[in-house]
């Protein structure tokens, strides 16, 4: 939640230290939110059994689609990259595998025992291990405290893809609207 708190924050004051303004991303023509934050919501939702990941892995379905559909949107390329090297490693693994390493150089010792105790209690995240596929995917990059965070690659991209589309949505002018000519004529 830092992470995400942070980058929003740097993309609003790079938008403005580029002499964008925030009010200009009412402007931004983003298609299909609720895609977006059904995707999201799926993601925090957390029953039993077997239901988190197949919440998961429809997550990214949305989000997928929410990135294709805006792929218009400066930033959203990023975005959609990044979705799609996480659904790529989560849906090889069934889940996202995270290193102890990136866990304990994060300051997030404690959740290696969660993820090794807990096993059945975190489906969506699981300590990396041998037979998991293309683990330089997962969450292997440490953001050391006050982040705290393990991170990938996919994160990367759609951070990267979210700052960009603030710091454009906010430099983007509104378009005025054309003058009539029997206005322009009667002015004289």
């Amino acid at each position: 939640m830092k992470l995400i708190i942070g980058a929003l924050v740097i993309a609003v004051l790079i938008g403005y230290l580029t002499g964008g303004r925030l009010a200009n991303l009412a402007n931004l023509k983003i298609r299909w939110a609720p895609l977006a934050i059904a995707g999201l919501v799926l993601q925090v939702i957390n029953p039993p059994g077997h239901w988190p990941i197949v919440m998961l892995l429809a997550s990214f379905v949305l989000l997928l689609t929410f990135a294709i559909v805006n792929r218009h949107v400066v930033g959203f390329w990023l975005i959609l990259i990044g979705v799609s090297l996480n659904f790529l490693v989560i849906g090889l693994n069934s889940g996202m595998p995270v290193s102890s390493q990136a866990l304990a150089a994060s300051g997030q010792q404690a959740t290696i025992g969660q993820l090794t105790d807990d096993a059945d209690r975190y489906v969506k995240h699981h300590l990396a291990g041998d037979d998991d596929e293309l683990l330089f995917l997962g969450d292997v990059i440490a953001l050391r405290p006050p982040i705290g965070q393990a991170i990938s690659i996919g994160d990367i991209f759609t951070y990267a893809g979210v700052g960009v589309v603030v710091v454009a949505g906010m430099r983007r002018r509104p378009k005025e609207q054309p003058v009539a000519a029997a206005e322009v004529q009667g002015a004289h």
